[in-house]
């Protein structure tokens, strides 16, 4: 048994969700069954700044500006998750092309933050 925190199963053929922040949308990939990877991939594209700095860094307007186009909230309660405070997705993907395949790349088209 394999427990994962911040990792999804990519056992051959298995299909999964790789989820990006709220505005950069997320892929459908296909797991290689990797096993030096533990049949493992990232979830996401994960933090390149602290919430604190995220906050401090955007502005409402920047998070207007790169949500563009998806319904969410665009409020200063939601700063810290603007998509300018994740890695970018593409380059978690094209690291991860031993571990999983990309079926499809999905739009964010509505994103719910509580």
């Amino acid at each position: 048994m394999v427990t994962r925190k911040g990792a999804i199963s990519a056992k051959s053929d298995e299909f999964g969700l790789i989820p990006g922040s709220m505005g950069t949308g997320s892929y459908v990939v296909r797991g290689l069954g990797n096993e030096a990877s533990y049949c493992s991939a990232s979830h996401g594209a994960g933090r390149k700044m602290s919430r604190t700095k995220a906050k401090k860094t955007f502005s409402v307007a920047d998070l207007a500006a790169q949500t563009e186009g998806v319904e969410c909230r665009k409020d200063a309660g939601v700063v810290d998750e603007i998509p300018g405070a994740y890695k970018s997705l593409e380059s978690v993907i094209e690291a991860q092309t031993d571990l999983v395949s990309v079926e499809a790349r999905l739009r964010t088209l509505l994103c719910v933050k509580g």
